[in-house]
């Protein structure tokens, strides 16, 4: 057996190398700043720089209240200084967490505050009914034989008056305050609601472990990869003068719920996905079988497609329905998506191919619902593991098979200087990046934020284009020439036309023209008209077949002081059998092309001018047979 005093000798020889090394190791918390943030479609990396000073011997550097939404995989680190790195792990402190939005207690504590004014209003106009009820019973002078003498009734009377007027210009003022009051609990309470989604969350924690032999500085700088931000690509696109070149505002509309505010940094913006596959795909074998043995996805088998136009709705929290501001609405498989406002509300413009809406947020599950209508209303469940499942990761080392490096870790020994430089545009071998000069600040509370990344000056050719047999209105197209050196995707513009704005659309830049049509809109000042002639819509008969004839006039009419160039389009119909015959009589010079029946006009008409075409055509079938036309 083992005696109390070996016992204790032996815990003494455990615990000795345990104090020595805590003494050795010494840790230090360092504090760093965010330098830049790169803000990709989908995530950001996170720049940070600081610097200590190092006494010899191993140190272990602290830096604490990072993103808790930090991949530790993308940590990479620039160490500068005379020392080795021995180790950097990654952890989630659950002790230390962030601190709550601080307005959000700010705003808490006011309305307590208002509703202890609030009882007090309540509990003083209380005491000034009972007083009044009070005079109200004892109105009756003196006994019920006996009146009361012409002074006492004079007393009485200015006892009366004096206190029903000071009663009643209490209350008055009572409740003037009682509005003031509740006029401003509403205020705060909405700026509350605005803030209900700060919600406290583990920090991430980075440790860095050197060993230095002698004292000195060490300046560090490292970058990781945050999820639950990005941007979306935004336009403004204005035409003053169809002589001028077109203008676009390159913006991006930046969001980010990391949990960490970013002060002042300066921003890139990137169009490449970290968070995307970059494993090229290969073909696997095509094995045919019996129908009744294959799966088909009915919406690619019978070629079905979104709505076209826009859809807007209210995201709210299912768990207590008040609206959620910050949430983030995409269009799966694009670049177009936007974020809700401070009621939850949101607007989108739809591209022709549109399916489905994917909303994420924040301590919330994420849905992807299907478009089925312009309007939409979603209630989000908040999700109760949110960030309790959180794995703390950390990446051990072996000092002499480290080397400065550790699996899943950068270290690098040399610096990446960062240049200072205008908004430019950097187009890398694998995506585009936006570098924006001025530096900008950007909360950690899901808000949109507008950025302009670039004002571009392009010559344009502007060409009207107008189908009269369907609307009455010329649309303006802009057609941009070579439009990829533009390095533009695809997302939502606002069109301003002659210093008026017209409406919203999609910038298409999924095709392989080497011209990118935008639609800038109507314009009120072309007249179109597609009148039906009586004289050349005739029906007769030919022997054993039915004849029939049709004759329309369009009519053009530019009301503007310059020439416009306009593309004009109509139809004759096309023969779906052999006994049907379709003959084009008169089409004023416009091209037809025989497959579709589409026929089209360019016309150059000057300002202030007229310009009339004709088009006519006969139907020859079977009398037997009855066919439709116009």
């Amino acid at each position: 057996m083992i005696n109390s005093r070996s016992r204790l000798f032996l815990f003494s020889l455990i615990l000795l190398p345990m104090i020595s090394f805590s003494q050795q190791t010494k840790e230090i918390a360092i504090k760093t700043n965010i330098e830049k943030v790169t803000v990709f479609r989908e995530g950001a990396q996170i720049y940070r720089k600081g610097e200590t000073r190092l006494n010899s011997g191993e140190t272990s550097l602290k830096i604490k209240g990072l993103s808790p939404y930090l991949d530790p995989k993308s940590i990479q680190v620039n160490a500068m200084g005379d020392f080795v790195v021995l180790a950097i792990n990654h952890e989630v402190n659950y002790l230390e967490e962030l601190e709550l939005d601080r307005q959000k207690e700010i705003f808490e504590k006011e309305l307590a505050d208002l509703d202890k004014k609030l009882d007090q209003i309540d509990s003083r106009k209380a005491v000034l009914d009972e007083k009044q009820s009070l005079l109200n019973a004892n109105k009756t002078l003196g006994g019920v034989n006996n009146g009361a003498t012409i002074s006492q009734l004079n007393e009485a009377l200015n006892f009366f008056e004096t206190q029903l007027t000071q009663i009643k210009t209490e209350h008055s003022k009572i409740r003037q305050d009682q509005k003031a009051l509740l006029e401003q609990k509403e205020k705060i309470q909405k700026q509350l609601n605005d803030t209900k989604s700060a919600k406290r969350k583990p920090s991430g924690e980075i440790e860095i472990k050197l060993k230095a032999s002698v004292q000195g500085e060490a300046k560090i700088e490292f970058s990781y990869l945050v999820s639950n931000a990005g941007w979306y690509p935004k336009y403004d696109i204005r035409v003053d003068d169809i002589e001028k070149p077109l203008n676009i505002q390159y913006k991006a509309e930046v969001y980010q719920n990391t949990g960490i505010d970013w002060e002042k940094v300066k921003l890139t913006f990137s169009n490449g996905n970290p968070n995307q596959s970059g494993v090229a795909p290969e073909l696997r074998p095509w094995r045919l079988n019996y129908a009744r043995n294959t799966i088909y996805s009915k919406d690619d088998f019978l070629g079905i497609r979104g709505p076209q136009g826009s859809i807007s709705g209210v995201v709210y929290d299912l768990s207590d329905q008040m609206p959620l501001p910050g949430v983030n609405i995409q269009i799966p498989g694009s670049t177009l998506g936007t974020v809700t406002d401070l009621q939850g509300r949101f607007s989108l413009t739809l591209p022709k191919d549109a399916r489905s809406l994917r909303f994420s947020f924040v301590g919330f599950l994420t849905q992807e619902l299907p478009i089925s209508g312009p309007q939409i209303t979603v209630g989000l469940e908040p999700d109760t593991q949110d960030l309790e499942e959180l794995v703390v990761v950390g990446y051990g080392v072996n000092e002499r098979n480290l080397q400065g490096r550790v699996a899943g870790v950068n270290v690098r020994p040399a610096p990446k200087m960062a240049q200072s430089v205008t908004t430019i545009t950097v187009e890398n071998q694998t995506s585009v990046e936006f570098e924006v000069e001025e530096p900008y600040s950007v909360a950690s509370n899901g808000r949109a934020l507008t950025v302009d990344l670039k004002n571009l000056e392009i010559e344009t050719v502007y060409e009207y284009y107008a189908i009269p047999k369907i609307d009455k209105d010329a649309f303006l197209v802009a057609k941009i020439i070579n439009w990829d050196q533009y390095n533009l995707l695809e997302g939502e513009a606002n069109l301003y036309f002659e210093k008026a704005y017209i409406g919203r659309t999609i910038l298409d830049v999924k095709n392989f023209s080497d011209t990118l049509n935008i639609s800038l809109g109507r314009d009120r000042n072309i007249l179109l008209a597609r009148n039906k002639v009586d004289e050349y819509s005739k029906r007769r008969t030919i022997g054993a077949n039915q004849v029939e004839t049709r004759g329309f006039d369009i009519l053009v009419r530019n009301k503007k002081s310059q020439a416009i160039r306009l593309i004009l389009f109509d139809q004759i119909p096309v023969a779906a059998i052999s006994e049907i015959g379709v003959l084009a009589t008169e089409l004023s010079l416009g091209h037809l092309e025989p497959e579709t029946g589409e026929i089209r006009w360019e016309l150059d008409i000057p300002g202030q001018q007229q310009q009339d075409l004709k088009l006519q055509y006969e139907v020859k079938y079977p009398k037997r047979e009855r066919v439709i036309l116009e």
